[in-house]
């Protein structure tokens, strides 16, 4: 019997319909056969970073994200670049891990699609390291253009860009199975 992989979708971005939701729908459909999706896409709803909250009186929201990130097999992150950064949410949603090991050894993919996106990227790449999270190159992808490759119906209208992105899954799923026998 197959048991599917649990992957946990982070969307970067602060739009609610943003073209990096769309890329995580479209892994998420993608891949449907092997592993279920959840994805988060609001991250507006979880408390502002507290040094003084990490460990004691840790907000429900808090011990729910870290949660998901735990039981999932593999996190998908997928984020624009804000003014040659992170978005500040996907950067609350990383402190708020910084002082636990839920990311530690954790297979995550990392898709930063935006219109340059390379300084974002470069930011993302670094806090995965910093909290040892399995990230390969072969799980990283970015995306430039994306406006110009996705719809306004949240469609990818570019081969090349799903070409990517199923090189990536393909990649991702494999990083997983190394971490876990799924059969």
């Amino acid at each position: 019997m197959v048991t599917k992989i649990n992957i946990l979708g982070i969307c970067g971005s602060a739009s609610p319909n943003s073209a990096n939701l769309s890329l995580l729908k479209y892994l998420g459909d993608l891949g449907k056969a092997i592993f279920n999706m959840e994805i988060l896409d609001n991250l507006t709803e979880l408390p502002h970073f507290q040094t003084t909250l990490t460990e004691n009186n840790v907000p429900e929201k808090i011990i729910s994200l870290r949660e998901k990130i735990t039981k999932a097999d593999g996190v998908i992150i997928c984020s624009p670049e804000y003014v040659f950064s992170i978005p500040s949410g996907l950067k609350n949603v990383l402190e708020w891990c910084v002082s636990t090991t839920v990311f530690s050894e954790k297979p995550v993919g990392l898709i930063t699609a935006s219109a340059s996106g390379l300084k974002g990227h470069e930011e993302l790449k670094l806090i995965m390291e910093t909290i040892q999270a399995t990230c390969k190159e072969e799980t990283s992808l970015l995306i430039q253009g994306i406006k110009g490759k996705v719809n306004s119906a949240g469609e990818i209208t570019d081969q090349p860009t799903k070409n990517q992105l199923a090189f990536f899954l393909g990649a991702f799923i494999h990083s997983i199975e190394g971490k876990r026998n799924i059969f």
